[in-house]
């Protein structure tokens, strides 16, 4: 009996291990498919989450360039507008620096010319007040006659030239350099006349006919260093200028910063040598029988301060052609420069019966075949009809001479014939 209890009681054990182990095995398959589930779900939901993070910046990006359209197409105007106010401060910015090296350009050519001992004590000024204009007459070692005809007719002499320049505001002057011999005899017989009349300004420069464009420099660099003045002119001392008319010219032109006024001309390039007024560098201005550009004929002519003030900045640099009005013609063409052709800057002399015969003489003599050239002889020239008229005009010399013919003998019938007079001078006001 004992042995049947032993063997049952062991095979219900076993029943019993049997069952747990059952149990146990679904207990761990269903713990393992709850775990397991869970697993797949986690990453599922991340995986959705990060989607709906990309495609909400995927919505993000094309609302952003969408508004980023829409604001250029709003932008250009006001870019546009920027841009002119760019421009506009850098163009003051501009004008305010070159109005800085102009005024250093001028202090220094003023420094140096009290140092190098020019006449500055003579001119009567200290470069400190504003004038109207400076006339400059250009003149010669060998053209003491023409200069005494100047004195005696349109250029006012002693108290009155000083008056003129306190009342008036305008300087004048005889330019002059120096000969090729310092000191020589020629410079004397200048410094004398200018100890009688006190009427010269002497430039650092050696006189000689093919080298009127470098006088033409330096007498702009040093007038403007030495007077602030609103214009500078040129003239030369065979010409007949009424000043009250030129003063009330130029300041119809006061408000513009540079001007260049006078008798605008484009005369033939002459590359024959031998001729007069023959260019050397003929090549540069095209093939042959081609014109010069326009400038203002060398008789007379005026440029405002900014004009005058470049050129004493850089007249290092700037070329020298053979003839003088050719050379002030061409250093304003690249620059923002208003020409202004006044016809009454080149009006003609009217002709007495003296020199009328001689120049009919002339013509004869010659065999002029000109008939324009013979017509300006023949016919009374303008400047004293318009005297009459009440319409005076500013300068007046002969084509045919580059100047009045027989100057020193004629400029006081000129002035009789064509001048304004000297009360107008006196009663103008500028």
């Amino acid at each position: 009996m004992s042995s049947k209890s032993r063997v049952f009681d062991s095979s219900q054990k076993n029943v019993v291990s049997r069952k747990l182990t059952v149990l146990l095995c679904i207990g761990c398959f269903c713990a393992g498919m709850l775990f397991t589930s869970r697993m797949w779900e986690e990453p599922e939901e991340k995986g959705m989450f990060r989607r709906a993070t990309m495609e909400d910046g995927r919505q993000n990006l094309i609302k952003e360039g969408c508004d980023q359209t829409k604001d250029v197409k709003k932008e250009p105007k006001s870019v546009f507008g920027e841009a002119s106010k760019t421009n506009h401060a850098i163009q003051n910015l501009d004008n305010t620096i070159s109005n800085l090296e102009m005024e250093l350009a001028a202090a220094r050519a003023m420094q140096e010319s009290i140092m190098d001992g020019s006449p500055v004590s003579n001119t009567g000024s200290t470069g400190k007040r504003k004038y109207l204009m400076v006339v400059g007459i250009n003149t010669a070692f060998s053209s003491r006659k023409r200069r005494d005809s100047v004195r005696a007719t349109w250029m006012p002499q002693g108290e009155k030239r000083k008056k003129l320049e306190e009342e008036k505001g305008i300087i004048m002057r005889f330019v002059i350099g120096h000969s090729a011999t310092a000191g020589g005899i020629l410079d004397k017989a200048i410094e004398a006349e200018d100890q009688k009349h006190g009427d010269f300004l002497r430039l650092e420069h050696v006189e000689g006919y093919l080298e009127l464009s470098a006088k033409t420099k330096i007498y702009f660099a040093t007038a403007v260093a030495l007077w602030d003045a609103e214009f500078y002119v040129k003239v030369d001392d065979d010409v007949h200028v009424n000043i009250a008319t030129l003063g009330t010219t130029l300041i119809r032109h006061r408000s513009k910063p540079r001007v260049y006024i006078g008798c605008m001309k484009s005369g033939p390039v002459l590359a024959q040598k031998g001729v007069r007024y023959h260019e050397p560098e003929h090549w540069k201005f095209g093939d042959g029988g081609n014109k010069y550009f326009r400038h203002a004929t060398g008789q007379l002519y005026a440029i405002s301060k900014d004009l005058a003030t470049y050129i004493s900045i850089n007249q290092h640099v700037l070329h020298k052609y053979a003839n003088e009005d050719v050379s002030l013609g061409s250093w304003f063409i690249g620059l923002d420069v208003e020409h202004i052709d006044d016809r009454r800057l080149c009006c003609g002399t009217p002709p007495g019966t003296e020199s009328w015969l001689t120049l009919q003489l002339s013509v004869l003599r010659k065999k002029v075949t000109n008939v324009p050239w013979l017509l300006t002889v023949i016919i009374p020239a303008d400047c004293e009809w318009k005297a009459q008229a009440g319409n005076v005009c500013v300068a007046s010399f002969d084509w045919t001479c580059s100047g009045i013919c027989r100057s020193v003998e004629r400029m006081g019938e000129v002035h009789k014939r064509c001048g304004e007079g000297e009360s107008t001078l006196w009663s103008a006001a500028f």
